[in-house]
């Protein structure tokens, strides 16, 4: 199959779609999903774009990349929701907002997508007491923008 976005003509196949049966927030009829990388290479920050509306498209990031504390923990119902028992087998990204000033742009580490990566199912979640902000400025975690001249810390 193939889709027309802003980036080029995508070609994908149906195995290679994330769903979301009930949707992100805000996008609840938005099911299907393609990742795109920005870098072959690279996981950190992908795209996701839906294949039912084109023109809506998420940048993600991988939220043990900015904060490798990251710690989320889902509810049981939440675990069964991805037919998962196991919380570390799971993938999270978190969605920036990316404003026209990037100075400005935010990351969400309350509500990040999980996605098991075995059946390609995910769901969007709140997490429950946790310290996790809506909107984190990326410019916040300093290892991003200022990564220190020496990786031996001396």
């Amino acid at each position: 199959m193939t889709i027309q976005t802003d980036y080029g003509m995508v070609e994908y196949q149906e195995e290679d779609l994330l769903i979301f049966r009930d949707g992100l927030f805000g996008f609840p009829q938005l099911t299907r999903y393609l990742l795109l990388r920005m870098n072959d290479e690279d996981d950190s920050i992908l795209l996701m774009l839906s294949v039912e509306e084109s023109k809506v498209v998420f940048v993600l990031i991988n939220p043990f990349f900015l904060t490798p504390d990251y710690s989320p923990v889902l509810a049981p119902e939440e675990l069964a929701c991805l037919e998962s028992e196991d919380s570390g087998e799971l993938s999270y990204y978190a969605i920036c907002v990316v404003q026209n000033d990037y100075l400005e742009n935010t990351v969400n580490l309350k509500c990040p997508l999980v996605i098991n990566p075995k059946t390609r199912h995910g769901i969007q979640v709140i997490l429950k007491d946790s310290a996790y902000g809506y909107r984190h400025k990326l410019g916040s975690f300093a290892s991003i923008t200022n990564p220190p001249d020496d990786q031996d810390g001396e």
